[in-house]
C-alpha cells in the first residue's frame, strides 16, 4: 500500500507543477477564450496533396494541467478545406453525438491553448489514410457516451482511430488522459502507435510497451514512463520532456 501511495503522489507531482508554474492557468473563461488561428497547418490553397495530421493541445483551465485534447484533420487531394473530427463533452450533454465533424482550420486554439502537431502524413500515405480513417470514425463504439475521466472522452476516440489506422504511427503524449480507455470490457489491445501492445483495467491502471511510446505505467489515468528511442521522459502533466522540446 505504501508503494501505491508513493506512486500515486509521484504522478500527481507533475500536473501540479504545471499549475504552480502558470503552465496551464488555474481558472478560465469560456466565452473569452480565444480560437485563433496558428498558421501551422498547410494551406489548402497551396498544398494540392493530400494531409493527415493529428493535433493536441491542453484542455481548457485548471483540466489542462492534467490533460490535453487531441484531434484529428483530413484533406484528400486538391480538397479547397480540411475537415476535422474530434470528440467535445458538451454535445454529449446537449443530448448531441460527441462526435464533431466540420470543415473548419484545423490549427485553431482550443479555448486559448495553442496546439501541436503530433502526427502528419502527405501525398499518397495520406491519402490512402483518410478513407481508412473514415471507416473507423464510424466504428467509433462509443459515439453515444463521453466521460471526461477516465474516458471515453476525446482521447478515447483518437486513439481508436490511431489503432485503426496504424500508418499514423500515432504516439499520444502521456498527458492524453483516455487513451487508454479500451471498452467494451477489453483489458489488451495494440497501442495507439500499433507498435506494441498495453494492458489496461478501465483506463484506470495498466501499463504499455511500444517501439514508439516506450514503456508507461498508468495509475488513476495519469501515466509516467520513458521513452528511449526519442530520449524523453513521459511525466503527468508535462507530456513527453527531453531532446526536442515537450509534446
Amino acid at each position: 500500500m505504501i508503494y501505491l501511495l508513493c506512486l500515486i503522489l509521484l504522478v500527481l507531482a507533475g500536473p501540479l507543477t504545471v499549475l504552480a508554474l502558470g503552465i496551464a492557468p488555474v481558472r478560465g473563461d469560456w466565452a473569452t477564450a480565444t480560437h485563433n488561428v496558428t498558421g501551422i497547418a498547410p494551406d489548402p490553397a497551396t498544398t494540392p496533396e493530400a494531409v493527415v495530421q493529428v493535433y493536441a493541445a491542453r484542455a481548457f483551465s485548471w483540466r489542462g494541467a492534467f490533460a490535453v485534447h487531441t484531434w484529428i484533420a483530413v484533406k484528400p487531394e486538391g480538397a479547397a478545406t480540411f475537415t476535422t473530427y474530434e470528440v467535445i463533452g458538451w454535445r454529449h450533454y446537449r443530448g448531441q453525438s460527441p462526435i464533431a465533424v466540420r470543415q473548419k482550420a484545423p490549427d485553431t486554439e482550443w479555448f486559448g491553448a495553442a496546439p501541436v502537431i503530433l502526427s502528419d502524413l502527405r501525398g499518397p500515405e495520406a491519402a490512402a489514410a483518410i478513407p481508412a480513417i473514415e471507416r473507423a470514425v464510424a466504428a467509433y463504439p462509443h459515439r453515444d457516451t463521453y466521460r471526461t475521466w477516465p474516458g471515453p472522452n476525446s482521447n478515447t476516440f483518437t486513439a481508436h482511430i490511431a489503432r485503426a489506422v496504424p500508418a499514423l504511427r500515432l504516439d499520444l503524449p502521456p498527458t492524453a488522459i483516455g487513451k487508454d480507455y479500451l471498452g467494451n470490457g477489453d483489458i489488451v489491445a495494440a497501442t495507439p502507435s500499433g507498435t506494441g501492445y498495453q494492458f489496461s483495467l478501465g483506463g484506470v491502471f495498466g501499463i504499455l510497451a511500444g517501439i514508439e511510446e516506450g514503456i508507461e505505467v498508468n495509475v488513476l489515468g495519469l501515466a509516467i514512463g520513458i521513452d528511449p528511442l526519442d530520449l524523453k521522459l513521459r511525466l503527468p502533466g508535462f507530456g513527453r520532456v527531453g531532446f526536442g522540446g515537450t509534446n
